[in-house]
């Protein structure tokens, strides 16, 4: 009996030893895994942060791309290396780019809350420029390319940073007072004038009303450092020079040096906007104080009394007209008065021109072409004198099919001085002697003097989208440069190659092309 009640007792202990074993084995009961959900409020793309309320959508593009005949990223042979049209003039430029965009979004009692973050990380050919000794400098990141200047580094570009909520837009993104296509009406070619830019942002506080019907109006007060920022232009510098003639492209040349102060005051912006089916039709407004430094090195010397400009833009978008689904006309107008950038736009080089040419005049060894449009001008003792200025852009755009289109594209601008100006640039006589032209160049071959030029542009491009968010365009563009100087000056430049002799004032055209193929995800 003494041993079955053993056997029993054993069993049952072993049997309690195996269950506690098989206890102890068993799986935890895991935390609940929260899944990324679809956050349909904002469209396609968004999803839920887990464990909160906002929505965030994650997107940009890859782009490879390179430009026949420039020397910047796209804005055509104008200056520097690029206006040389000699053996400094890059054949093509090549571009590589990543965009990443993050776009946030919460619903809350007051509305929506908005960021949004947009960065590029590039990779730009440079170009060599001279040392005036029979060798070369690597340009490596020269204002317009962003190269960096290293073979691996390339650039970052912060684009877009802002915050909107409750009708306030606050950070850096594009300007107000541009169109809703900004530099591109119909095109890739990034520096077409007649209208405002800051396609990669600018910083501002602004606020938008609506008012139903597609009616709104934004107020707007924005940075204008480097963006608007077209130049006042201290000659008097120049003017106390006692070398005239002097055979140069210098820092200074016939227009003076930049002479900007410290800045006080935002550009001030209103834009009344329409929104319909049909299209849109929006008018800007935008006041920019000129606000410059010293006559000479320091405080002694005094300075010029501010001066605010101003600019007014009309642009107006056609949508779906008769000739094919989805085709557009989109056309903008402006006109500034002391504030050049709302027209020739900070990615256009039309404001610094110096274009090299042939010529056919006898004993000239080639042509040249100057325009210079800052805000305003100024001499010691006097006061600025603003530079007026209006433009114009606009394409249209046909749809073929859903797999290519093509369009027509064009932009204008006319820069001209007062006659003030035109008295400091050119002499009381218009024919440069005592003016600051005369004393940078010679007046010895000078037929005409006036700093009042033109910039015509007329393009096409055709875009291929074989399979959704992959796009190959091929832009073409003419450029002309339309400047009012007439007969010859002794000029040279050793750091593009050109040599002090004489050249001829004439009118100067150039073209280039576009290459890009860009998959957006």
């Amino acid at each position: 009996m003494k041993m079955v009640k053993s056997l029993i007792l054993g069993s049952a202990a072993a049997l309690v030893a195996v269950g506690g074993a098989q206890a102890a084995d068993l799986p935890v009961k895991a935390k609940a895994v929260e899944y990324v959900k679809v956050c349909s409020l904002y469209g396609p793309g968004f999803y839920y942060i887990p464990g909160t309320d906002t929505c965030i959508k994650l997107s940009g593009y890859l782009r490879a791309e390179v430009v026949a005949n420039s020397n910047s990223d796209y804005s055509g042979p104008f200056t520097g290396a690029g206006g040389a049209q000699n053996r400094f003039t890059n054949g093509y430029t090549w571009r590589s780019r990543e965009d990443f965009d993050i776009d946030t979004r919460t619903a809350t009692e007051y509305g929506v809350v908005r960021t949004y973050f947009d960065a590029t990380f590039s990779w730009t050919t440079d170009s060599y420029v001279g040392n005036g000794n029979g060798s070369t400098t690597y340009a490596g990141g020269a204002p317009g390319n962003g190269s960096g200047g290293n073979v691996a580094g390339g650039s970052l570009g912060v684009y877009l940073a802002f915050i909107q909520f409750a009708g306030f837009t606050m950070g850096k993104a594009v300007s107000q007072f541009s169109a809703p296509w900004v530099n591109y009406p119909g095109n890739n070619f990034d520096g077409l004038v007649g209208g405002g830019g800051t396609v990669t942002g600018v910083n501002q506080f602004s606020y938008t009303a609506q008012f139903g019907n597609g009616v709104s109006l934004t107020l707007s007060a924005q940075d204008q450092t480097a963006y608007t920022q077209a130049g006042v232009n201290n000659l008097g510098n120049l003017l106390g020079l006692a070398n005239p003639g002097a055979p140069a492209f210098g820092s200074l040349g016939p227009y003076g040096a930049s002479d900007y102060a410290g800045t006080i005051a935002p550009d001030l912006i209103a834009m009344l906007r329409v929104d319909q089916a049909w299209g849109l039709f929006q008018a800007s407004f935008a006041a920019h104080d000129n606000h410059a430094a010293y006559y000479g090195g320091t405080e002694l010397s005094g300075h010029p009394d501010d001066k605010w400009g101003w600019a007014g833009q009309l642009a107006l978008s056609i949508k779906n007209i008769p000739t094919g689904p989805g085709d557009t006309i989109n056309i903008q107008g402006v006109y500034t008065n002391g504030a050049t950038r709302y027209n020739l736009q900070d990615l256009t080089q039309a404001g610094a021109t110096q274009m090299f040419g042939g010529t056919g005049v006898a004993g000239a060894y080639q042509s040249l072409g100057i325009g210079i449009a800052p805000d305003s001008v100024f001499v010691t003792g006097g006061e600025q004198q603003l530079v007026s200025t209006w433009g114009m852009r606009g394409a249209y755009v046909h749809n073929w099919n859903p797999y290519w289109n093509t369009s027509i594209y064009g932009a204008y601008a006319a820069i001209t001085y007062n006659s003030t100006s035109k008295t400091f640039i050119c002499g009381p006589a218009g024919n440069g002697v005592g003016g600051t032209f005369g004393i940078n160049f010679g007046t010895a071959g000078l037929t005409s003097c006036n700093p009042d030029y033109n910039i015509a542009q007329i393009g096409t491009q055709t875009q291929w989208t074989p399979v959704k968010n992959l796009t190959f365009t091929a832009d073409l563009i003419y450029q002309h440069l339309d400047q009012k100087y007439a007969g010859t000056v002794t000029a040279g430049s050793a750091s593009i190659g050109k040599p002090v002799q004489v050249y001829e004032l004439k009118d100067q055209n150039g073209v280039s092309l576009l290459l890009r193929a860009q998959r957006n995800w």
